[in-house]
């Protein structure tokens, strides 16, 4: 574990919660009745005026009716969420005291409906951080660092029949992305540990480490759908993903030009494609 000592990173000694031990630990971790009714019901309620609302920030063609993006941008109640201390005083110990949110999503999810993107596959959000290869295995005794770490405050119910995110504990660990050929194998395994499905209550908080395989796990009948906020957040050195980097960057509009089409030329610049966290 880490804490900010000026402008440096060091090393933490000071005792953190179990909750940051098994995340640091396992890549995944989960807050039983974090919020009250109260809280739920007026973050609910917001997020029902955003779904009424057009959406400004859309990513995708059907992404209108599943997603709004860059919440805290509209929604002072989910901006309050986001500082609370019953997060921040898990994920500061892994992430730094200055840790800062990189992206922000509402999803609600209709029952029944097939997985439109990528998410309904094994994959790990970016990274993996620190790739190396399959047949090098990381020291046992060096807590694996982490960069960014995803939350799933829930709005309604995660049941087995939701088809809730599947974690496979420990996998954050493994400096592979899950193996292409097996991404819709539900019986895939990381050294040994099977998935571990997020089953949770409204109010219940969910956190992973960005690098551990998860994906939403398969159909099953009954399927209420889905209802939760989504927040991302990254070491302070992690850049913020709000918002499409073509919509906000540091560039003066002749550096945009002169980047022109190019591929390469537009990136070197901060000029990229929407990609893990962008949506």
């Amino acid at each position: 574990m880490l804490t900010r000592r000026g402008v440096y990173l060091r090393h933490r000694s000071e005792p953190a919660s179990l909750a940051t031990e098994q995340l640091e630990r396992d890549g995944y971790t989960l807050l039983t009745g974090a919020l009250s009714s109260t809280e739920t019901d007026a973050l609910r309620a917001d997020i029902d005026r955003l779904f009424a609302e057009p959406d400004i920030e859309l990513r995708r063609a059907n992404d209108a009716d599943e997603y709004r993006y860059a919440v805290l941008n509209r929604s002072p109640v989910v901006q309050d969420l986001i500082a609370s201390r019953v997060i921040l005083d898990v994920i500061e110990p892994l992430i730094g005291e200055d840790c800062h949110v990189i992206a922000n999503t509402a999803w609600r999810n209709p029952a029944g409906k097939a997985v439109t993107h990528g998410g309904g596959g094994w994959h790990c959000d970016a990274g993996p951080h620190i790739p190396r290869p399959a047949d090098v295995s990381w020291p046992k005794n060096v807590p694996y660092p982490i960069f960014v770490v995803a939350v799933h405050v829930l709005l309604a119910p995660m049941t087995i029949e939701s088809r809730p995110t599947g974690v496979i504990p420990g996998s954050h660990r493994s400096g592979q992305a899950p193996p292409g050929d097996r991404r819709n194998d539900i019986t895939l395994t990381c050294d040994g540990q099977a998935a571990v499905p997020l089953v949770a209550e409204t109010g219940d908080i969910q956190l992973f480490v960005s690098d551990i395989w998860h994906r939403r796990m398969p159909t099953m009948a009954g399927d209420p759908g889905r209802d939760f906020i989504q927040i991302h957040y990254g070491r302070r050195d992690i850049a913020q993903r709000l918002r499409t980097s073509d919509r906000a960057h540091q560039l003066s509009p002749g550096a945009v030009t002169r980047a022109g089409d190019d591929p390469r030329s537009r990136t070197v610049v901060g000029l990229h494609e929407p990609l893990f966290y962008d949506g």
